[in-house]
């Protein structure tokens, strides 16, 4: 585990619930006076996902996202809300999916193992501004 590794992974574990692109990494590591580089928060980041400690998140907005991954879900990922507005990133714990995911087995045989759902929408701040 270098240095660099470490605080990246330090980051993550001091923002658990943040989903974090390589870009804004390297912004709060700059901003602490490291003189870690772009290119290896995106190895740091690419190993600590193939680990299992780091969960690769897309929100369809051309940018990978980590998070913590935590592993009292079973092996689910949660499921997130994205304002369109300002693009503000909420999690939802409940995995209302699981009856789903067992009758899709039974009828099919497929073994699923995991899921990923995001609902697009505007936050409640969002709504309320009426911009």
């Amino acid at each position: 585990m270098t240095p660099q590794r470490k605080a990246v992974l330090q980051l993550f574990l001091d923002r658990r619930g943040e989903h974090l692109s390589a870009e804004d990494v390297y912004d709060v590591l700059r901003g602490e006076k490291s003189d870690i580089g772009i290119a290896t928060i995106y190895r740091s980041l690419e190993l600590l996902a193939e680990l299992g400690l780091l969960q690769r998140v897309n929100f369809d907005d051309d940018r990978t996202r980590y998070e913590m991954y935590d592993p009292t879900e079973g092996g689910h990922q949660h499921h997130h809300l994205v304002c369109k507005k300002c693009g503000k990133i909420i999690e939802v714990s409940d995995d209302l999916l699981e009856p789903l995911e067992k009758e899709i087995t039974k009828k099919t045989g497929f073994k699923i193992v995991d899921h990923q759902v995001k609902f697009i929408g505007y936050c409640k701040e969002c709504q309320e501004s009426g911009d």
